[in-house]
C-alpha cells in the first residue's frame, strides 16, 4: 500500500519482547485515510499485541507508529496529551459487555465520552448521542437501556458508537463480530462499509476469519510468529497466496461440500 509519508497511519519496524519472547518482530505497514487493512494469523502470532501497542495499550521495545507524520512511539507528554492520541486511534473489541459499564445506560456511555473529550455543553451533547445512535442504527429504546437488555449485535453497535464519537482517524477492530451469529456479523459489517465510506475513516481489522477479510478489508497483513510473511491486496493474497503459511490458513477454512477427510 503506497501512502505519503505525512498521511495516513505508517508503522515501520514495531517490536516487543515478553522476557525471552519475542511477540512483535520487526511489523512495518501503512494504512491510508479511509482503506482497510485487516491482520490475519493465528492466535499467538501477535495480532492483538501488535494493535494494542498503536493504541497505548503497550510500549514498543522498537520501531516508530506516526499517524499523520506525528510519532506515536513515544511517552505522552501529560494528560492533553494522552487524550489526543486516544481520541485518534480508536478500539473496539470482540466483546462489547466487558469494556461496556453495566450500570450505565447507553446515552449515559456516550455522553462520558463526549464529556471526556469535547467541550460540548448537554443540549449539544444530547443532540450529538442522538446522532450516534442513529449512525449505528438504534435509537430511543436502545439509548435508555442497560448493556443487559441488549443484544450482542447492539452492544457491538454501542461500542462502535462510542469509538466514533471523538471522530478518530484510525478504528481498530479486534475480533470485533467474531462473537456473533453469521446474519448478525454480516449487519455489522455493512455497517462498517457505510460508516468507513461516509466518513473516511481507517480500519485495521484484527481476525482470523478469512471469510470477513473478503468483506471488510483492502488489503491484508499476514502474521506468523510475530512476523509480516505475506501482504497484498485482498484478492491476490486470498486468491493466489504466495507463503505456505497462508496457504495452510486458507486450506483450514471450511468449505461447502468439502468432507473433514478431503485433500
Amino acid at each position: 500500500m503506497t501512502v505519503a509519508p505525512e498521511e495516513g497511519l505508517v508503522v515501520e519496524g514495531l517490536r516487543k519482547r515478553y522476557g525471552d519472547h519475542t511477540a512483535v518482530d520487526g511489523v512495518s505497514f501503512a494504512l491510508a485515510p479511509g482503506s482497510s487493512l485487516a491482520l490475519v494469523g493465528e492466535s499467538g502470532s501477535g495480532k492483538t499485541t501488535t494493535v494494542r501497542m498503536l493504541v497505548g495499550l503497550e510500549r514498543p521495545d522498537g520501531g516508530t507508529v506516526r499517524l499523520d507524520g506525528r510519532d506515536r512511539s513515544t511517552r505522552p507528554r501529560g494528560r492533553a496529551e494522552r487524550l489526543a492520541r486516544a481520541r485518534e486511534i480508536q478500539m473496539v473489541f470482540q466483546d462489547p459487555y466487558l469494556s461496556l459499564d453495566p450500570r450505565v445506560t447507553v446515552s449515559g456511555c456516550l455522553d462520558e465520552v463526549l464529556r471526556l473529550h469535547t467541550g460540548l455543553d448537554q443540549g449539544a451533547r444530547r443532540t450529538r448521542v442522538a446522532e450516534l445512535l442513529d449512525q449505528v442504527g438504534l435509537g430511543a429504546r436502545e439509548a435508555s437501556a442497560l448493556p443487559r437488555g441488549l443484544s450482542g449485535g447492539q452492544r457491538q453497535r454501542v461500542a462502535i458508537a462510542r469509538a466514533l464519537a471523538v471522530e478518530p482517524r484510525v478504528l481498530v477492530l479486534d475480533e470485533a463480530v467474531a462473537a456473533l451469529d453469521v446474519s448478525i456479523q454480516a449487519q455489522i459489517l455493512e455497517l462498517l462499509a457505510t460508516i468507513r465510506r461516509e466518513s473516511g475513516i481507517g480500519y485495521l481489522f484484527v481476525t482470523h476469519d478469512l471469510a470477513v477479510v473478503r468483506h471488510i478489508a483492502d488489503e491484508v497483513l499476514v502474521l506468523k510468529s510475530g512476523q509480516v510473511v505475506e501482504t497484498g491486496p485482498t484478492a491476490r493474497v486470498l486468491e493466489a497466496p504466495e507463503h505456505p503459511y497462508t496457504r495452510l490458513l486458507l486450506d483450514s477454512v471450511p468449505r461447502r461440500g468439502r468432507r473433514p477427510a478431503d485433500r
